[in-house]
């Protein structure tokens, strides 16, 4: 009992004797914050200033605007000469510059640039210019597509029984823990029950906004054809479109052209495959895709000569769709497929 007491005594006063800076860098670092909002009425005050902007209509000449947001009132804008990214951009002109918002309002600053942002509008000075750009919510021409004659339709937003770790979510498809807010339980992909070869495909997604999140942290998820090669999907908005990014054929090929919009508007993937070819269980032809993001040609052809990462061994064998779950909350719908033999 007496060296019980001691040793609370000498403990005690050891710690009474540290130097204060000690006790500062023993407290654990405070996390950064890092929401993932699903539902554009829930997002907080960036939301609405993020987004593409375009001066399409007006009398200048057109430029379109990207501006990303990065959480706390802190935003990078590209801007665009021609338009935006599918419309009008020829994917080489760029300017960069931050915004920030102090006092409740966002100001631009940038090499030759400067700026004010609010009430869906830009406001520039472009070295001797003054545009004026507004905010748009743009459509994928695709968005909505109806299934033809003897499609497979694999969510309808009333079941997801053709998944394996399936769930609604205000109608909407999820992996089984995004079905309760906060999201909850086991994770797990999302894996058709129904395998497929040669075949078009019609995928709906929608990224969560995470402003404070970077990188492979930011919407991650991907569609795995066959279960075997991962068509990337990430909040790639604003970035260069990598291989890893969205419309990226993961360590592969990186699409043509970003055509990744905004977190928290819908997004489309129209993919045309032709699942690799097999003699007597040689292979002998390498599987082929072409992809539409958003209705913009992104892949052409393009031959996968094996499995990305994580994927499936090749075999002759149908496979099934995976909608892979990384971390974060995203939602499908209106996903079909035609087969095609």
């Amino acid at each position: 009992m007496r060296a019980t007491l001691a040793g609370l005594i000498l403990l005690a006063v050891t710690v009474a004797l540290a130097p204060a800076g000690d006790a500062k860098k023993a407290q654990p670092k405070k996390q950064p914050p890092n929401p993932a909002y699903r539902d554009p009425l829930k997002a907080d005050a960036d939301f609405a200033t993020q987004g593409e902007y375009d001066t399409l209509g007006m009398k200048s000449r057109r430029i379109g605007a990207e501006v990303i947001a990065r959480g706390g009132g802190q935003f990078d804008v590209n801007i665009l000469d021609g338009g935006l990214a599918g419309d009008g951009w020829d994917g080489k002109a760029k300017r960069t510059a931050k915004a920030k918002t102090e006092d409740g309002k966002t100001t631009v600053t940038g090499k030759g640039i400067s700026g004010t942002l609010g009430g869906g509008k830009l406001d520039l000075t472009l070295d001797d210019e003054k545009p004026t750009l507004v905010k748009v919510n743009r459509r994928s021409r695709t968005e909505g597509a109806q299934p033809p004659r003897g499609a497979v339709i694999l969510t309808d937003g009333k079941s997801a029984e053709a998944w394996k770790n399936g769930a609604l979510w205000n109608g909407l498809l999820v992996c089984r823990r995004y079905a309760t807010d906060p999201p909850s339980g086991p994770g797990g992909s999302l894996l058709s029950k129904q395998p497929f070869k040669d075949c078009t495909i019609h995928l709906e997604f929608r990224l969560p906004y995470m402003p404070y999140a970077r990188g492979q942290g930011r919407a991650n998820s991907g569609l795995y054809i066959q279960d075997r090669y991962e068509l990337q999907i990430l909040d790639s908005f604003g970035l260069k479109g990598e291989n890893n990014e969205c419309g990226g054929f993961y360590s592969l090929a990186k699409p043509k052209l970003n055509m990744c919009y905004p977190p928290l508007q819908w997004q489309t993937y129209d993919i045309d495959f032709r699942a690799a070819r097999f003699d007597n269980g040689k292979k002998v032809g390498n599987a082929k895709v072409t992809v539409r993001h958003n209705g913009v040609a992104i892949h052409e052809d393009l031959e996968l000569p094996g499995p990305t990462p994580g994927g499936q061994k090749e075999t002759d064998t149908a496979g099934p769709l995976q909608l892979q779950d990384h971390g974060d909350p995203l939602v499908f719908r209106n996903i079909w497929v035609l087969q095609k033999n």
